[in-house]
């Protein structure tokens, strides 16, 4: 099975943008992809409970509930 690794530095002063790696991780999980989620910088915020709660990027599900789904598949978040 192929592993996608995706990468994130945007934190929680750009919701949108902090959510990609997220939101296409899980479209990934939902396509039969194992995926690996690399944060770095301002991007580890979002791994603090209050944080996750906090973000809502436009067009995009709440992190929490992305956070969930890629739980759910197994997919590991490295910080």
């Amino acid at each position: 099975m192929t592993t996608l690794l995706y990468s994130g530095t945007h934190g929680p002063d750009d919701p949108t943008r902090a959510t990609m790696p997220f939101h296409f991780g899980a479209g990934a999980v939902e396509a039969g992809y194992t995926v690996q989620i690399l944060l770095s910088a301002d991007a580890a915020f979002l791994m603090k409970d209050s944080v996750a709660k906090a973000i809502q990027g436009v067009a995009t599900p709440p992190l929490t509930e992305l956070l969930a789904k890629l739980k759910a598949a197994g997919a590991e978040i490295h910080v």
